[in-house]
């Protein structure tokens, strides 16, 4: 069993930045893929990005890549997005997602969940 729980989110203006960061409980962290769903108010959930559990490679959604940056500190059992050049499209509540396939992280169907955390942003 995984918990999730984010934090990070927040009020920031259009081109600022924010790191989201994703703790996990459990002793087999460096087992479990990672990554980050979105949903705006009134869409459907969105991928944003995924890391294998080595950390050694990253995925992106067209729509943050060159601005977002995915990593993971397996010690510390916590996965950080690191988003910058931050957009008014980018509003959205920021979900933490885990599973052992990094696949199944990126399809939207993984395991475990975490209750999100808000980003909006200001034009």
């Amino acid at each position: 069993q995984v918990q999730l729980v984010e934090s990070g989110g927040g009020l920031v203006q259009a081109g600022g930045s924010l790191r989201l960061s994703c703790a996990a409980s459990g002793r087999t962290f460096n087992t479990y893929a990672m990554g980050w769903w979105r949903q705006a108010p009134g869409k459907e959930r969105e991928y944003v990005s995924a890391i294998t559990p080595c950390g050694f490679g990253t995925y992106y959604a067209d729509s943050v890549k060159g601005r977002f940056t995915l990593s993971r500190d397996n010690a510390k059992k916590t996965v950080y997005l690191q988003m910058n050049s931050l957009k008014p499209e980018d509003t959205a509540v920021y979900y933490c997602a885990a599973d052992v396939a990094v696949q199944r992280v990126i399809r939207g169907s993984g395991d475990y969940w975490g209750q999100g955390t808000q980003v909006t942003v200001s034009s």
